[in-house]
């Protein structure tokens, strides 16, 4: 045996007594290490160490120890010498761990299984013990000389099936007890981990183990904070013979929801502000300042950095229910959350900070985070770390700390400390006087109101019935939303609106919680209800868009269109098949890109052309992404993808959709299989049950179905061939008009280019102009007569004389009456751009027709600036728009003669 010491191991032997110890009492570890140490360890090299049977409990706690001799011995080598990334290393002790702990726990349950018979569930099959690994152990990030925490959990209570039955509690509880000694006992070898159940529920005082009732139980009555905290690096480690898989999702589908809420959950931030200042008020007692993992800028706070964001936004983004925190970093990047170059400077402390760690705990094998104070052994933790001397090593890791804290603190700072100077005014603790004259100083003009309202509100029995953490929380957000209103163009109506919305949202905790801990997202509100009634509204209706306003990106122009739809696919994915998740998902992604538009739009950043163009890509995005969802729950549908398109006519046709607008739809199909008719009917019953349903989510769409064939008498989809047919032999002129603005909006787009082409067919027909003229004229009046305001003073935007209705009809004359000789006219291009296409043809006067459209612009903005108000439906006096009307009359009369 060739015990000579490889010289390339003399950095790992300098640094660690542990090492060098362990080899001149074990020589024969070295040609075993010398054969091994260049490659990473694996899950067979450490098995293999276990294979064989074992005399006695002692014959196995031997060869545990063993074991971690040999593991550690390779381990400091590969990572003192340079070879070992942290994730190797990190990733080794974990399987150390896992191997370790499953080949225990089925060591021991067979032992007690012949002794007892079988713990038996309800269906009277085998049940094993659930190891739930927390902590660093369930993260996969275990640490070199680190505790396992570990819970207990089993499926169901029942007994054992053996002639000296005992209770599944008391089999489990003592394989628990064997497992933690096979482990934990300090031997002549020392031991294998230490072992922490700590963690479990009740902690020491509670029993070892505990069933999934009893933990679910536990979880809904008593589950804290902290504990949610703990275990999102929850990770049940049974594998091989002790691996049940159905327990394993059971145990899951428990933990999942205790870990992470439906909704956003901001009250998080203040739990675990409170979990971190316990921590720092210990390490402070203790004189920890250099503790690695607890002190400032340490390890913890990195960890608490990636954890907080998992436990607010977890419930609602699957993708952050993982444990690494490295991963977890890099992911808020991805979702945007946390900018790259915070995450690379987190990432970089954090692997920094490990390693340090690391070498902290080789030196002697201890658990130890601290930074030693000999000078011989800073030196030597310098050097293992690559640099010349202890004080470059701490310049580097002050840098670091410095970095991780300030990342920290804007993380988990306290807008709340201090009181607001404004808190007297909110809880009514003023003398009248006093009041009137802090809201006048804040520029109400309406003081008295304020007041009152005030009043009102704390009198109220929803305020008094709050639970007293949400009291605490809307009395903490009040003073500030006083202050906001004060720097709003209208303090009094944004009071009002605000605490109306306040009062709405009182009993959701997260939300106030939101608002709280983010000044600036108040700040948002206030502008916006300011800004606009149909606004509030909206935001009432979905308060969840308040994580909107935290987006430093909101007032962004660009929209990525197919980052969106890549978007709703992933978060559609995550939850396949489940119909109810899936029409929240479409509805609160629609929503939230609903809220950023109109975010950018009381900002004056969105012309009324392009605001409807965005409305439009929403519209088309969600209907598109909606149909196959539909498809899939048609259980006897003939084929995988559906020759089936929606056509969008009115203003989802032309492009002109505003916030509310309905979608005025038609469905056709091109398919000859018997199934046809009876499954693409169920699809468009179904999709349209999707797109207009109330869910607790909201809605999406108003739809309209009546302009279709035969209109409500009409089948609900039809066939291309029957489309084209009833177009050419039964369809009235205004159908016709109605198709100018038609066009393919989802679906097939084989269907949707056949349908164009019938489209172009039929606008193309000659026609009787005199005819078509009388027609067109006749139904302007049916109209006229059923909504124009006719008011001398007031002007109706879109019925009166002069209006919308008469633009559209102009250019849907032009249309029908021109694009047999002018094909362009048939082009899906908007009124406007019609209108001038018309003038350069000289079918129409162009200065006429610039004129036009110029008044079509802005009854647009208008009426679209009276939705956002608090009167959408008032009239506009005629004298502000009088010259577009008269533009408008000229044109009308200049194509169809003068009005009756």
């Amino acid at each position: 045996m060739d015990t000579q010491i490889d010289p390339r191991w003399q950095p790992a032997l300098a640094h660690s007594r542990y090492l060098s110890n362990l080899l001149q009492a074990r020589p024969a570890l070295i040609p075993e290490l010398a054969a091994s140490w260049q490659q990473p360890l694996d899950a067979g090299l450490l098995t293999a160490a276990l294979s064989g049977d074992f005399a006695d409990d002692e014959a196995l706690k031997s060869a545990l120890r063993r074991l971690r001799h040999r593991a550690m011995a390779h381990l400091m080598l590969r990572d003192l010498c340079g070879l070992a990334p942290l994730a190797e290393v990190v990733e080794s002790m974990t399987l150390l761990a896992d191997v370790t702990t499953n080949f225990a726990l089925a060591h021991y349950h067979r032992q007690l299984a012949a002794s007892y018979g079988e713990p038996l569930d309800s269906r009277g099959r085998p049940q094993r013990l659930l190891v739930i690994g927390m902590g660093k152990l369930g993260g996969r990030e275990l640490n070199v000389s680190s505790d396992v925490d570990y819970i207990f959990v089993y499926p169901e209570e029942g007994d054992t099936a053996g002639p000296k039955s005992i209770e599944n509690y008391d089999f489990f509880t003592r394989l628990g007890k064997r497992v933690i000694q096979a482990l934990g006992d300090i031997t002549a070898d020392g031991q294998v981990f230490r072992v922490d159940m700590r963690l479990r529920p009740n902690g020491d005082s509670g029993p070892l183990v505990c069933s999934l009732d009893s933990l679910e139980n536990y979880f809904i009555t008593q589950g804290r904070e902290w504990e949610r905290y703990a275990w999102i690096k929850g990770r049940t480690m049974n594998a091989g013979d002790n691996l049940q898989p159905e327990w394993v999702e059971a145990m899951q589908k428990i933990a999942r929801p205790f870990v992470f809420r439906k909704y956003l959950d901001f009250g998080a931030i203040n739990a675990m502000r409170d979990l971190h200042a316990q921590i720092r008020r210990e390490v402070a007692r203790k004189d920890m300042a250099d503790h690695v993992k607890l002190g400032p800028g340490g390890i913890r706070e990195i960890e608490f950095m990636a954890q907080v964001f998992q436990l607010i936004r977890g419930g609602r983004d699957p993708a952050l229910q993982i444990r690494p925190t490295l991963a977890v970093l890099a992911l808020l990047v991805e979702r945007q959350l946390l900018p790259a170059d915070t995450e690379q400077e987190l990432r970089e402390a954090y692997v920094f900070l490990r390693r340090l760690e690391h070498r902290l705990q080789y030196v002697g094998d201890q658990q130890t985070h601290l930074l030693p104070v000999d000078a011989a052994e800073r030196q030597k933790i310098a050097v293992s770390m690559d640099f010349a001397d202890w004080p470059a090593l701490l310049a580097v890791l002050d840098e670091h700390r410095a970095r991780v804290s300030r990342h920290f603190d804007a993380v988990f700072s306290d807008p709340e400390a201090g009181e607001h100077p404004l808190t007297g005014l909110w809880m009514n603790q003023l003398d009248e006087d006093t009041a009137l004259e802090a809201f006048g100083n804040l520029g109400f003009r309406r003081p008295r109101e304020a007041i009152a309202r005030l009043a009102e509100l704390r009198a109220s029995s929803r305020y008094q019935q709050l639970p007293a953490t949400n009291r605490q929380r809307l009395d903490a957000v009040g003073p500030r939303l006083i202050e906001a209103a004060g720097q709003t163009p209208d303090p009094d109506t944004t009071l009002v609106r605000g605490i109306a919305f306040l009062e709405g949202i009182a009993r959701r905790g997260s939300y106030l919680a939101l608002l709280q801990q983010y000044p600036l997202a108040l700040k948002r509100v206030a502008d916006m209800v300011c800004a606009s009634t149909w606004a509030t509204d909206y935001l009432n209706r979905h308060p969840l868009l308040l994580d909107e306003l935290l987006d430093p990106r909101l007032y962004e122009m660009a929209t990525d269109w197919q980052g969106f739809r890549e978007q709703l696919q992933r978060n559609l994915a995550d939850h396949l098949d489940d119909t109810e998740r899936e029409m929240d998902i479409l509805r609160e992604m629609h929503h939230a890109q609903v809220f950023r538009l109109l975010a950018q739009d009381l900002a004056g950043l969105q012309t009324i052309e392009k605001l409807s163009d965005h409305l439009t890509e929403l519209a088309d995005s969600i209907v598109q992404e909606t149909l196959p969802l539909v498809w899939r729950k048609i259980k006897k549908r003939h084929c995988e993808t559906p020759k089936f398109a929606v056509i969008g006519y009115g203003k989802m046709g032309g492009k002109e959709l505003g916030y509310a607008s309905d979608l005025d739809m038609v469905y056709l199909y091109d398919d000859a299989d018997p199934d046809a008719q009876e499954n693409y009917t169920r699809l468009a019953q179904r999709l349209n049950t999707w797109l207009s349903s109330q869910t607790p989510a909201g809605i999406l769409f108003e739809t309209d179905l009546r302009l279709r064939p035969n209109g409500d008498a009409g089948l609900l989809a039809v066939t291309v061939d029957a489309f084209r047919d009833y177009q050419l032999k039964q369809a009235w002129t205004w159908e016709h008009q109605a198709l100018t603005r038609a066009r393919f909006c989802a679906g097939d787009s084989e269907v949707g280019a056949r349908f164009e082409a019938i489209r172009c067919e039929i606008l193309r027909q000659p026609r009787d102009l005199a005819k078509l003229r009388e027609e067109v004229v006749a139904m302007r009046r049916k109209m006229y007569d059923a909504h124009a305001s006719n008011s001398p003073v007031d002007f109706g935007l879109k019925h009166d004389a002069g209006g919308i209705i008469d633009v559209e009809f102009i250019v849907q004359y032009l249309v029908l009456g021109h694009a047999h000789r002018y094909p362009e006219l048939t082009g899906n291009l908007g009124n406007i751009a019609l209108l001038r296409i018309a003038g350069e043809l000289g079918l129409i006067d162009p200065q006429l027709a610039l004129a036009c459209g110029n008044a079509y612009r802005e009854y647009r903005r208008l009426q679209h600036a009276r939705r956002l108000s608090a009167t959408p439906k008032a009239p506009v006096p005629r004298e502000e728009v009088e010259r577009h009307i008269v533009a408008v009359d000229a044109l009308w009369q200049a194509v169809f003669g003068a009005r009756d």
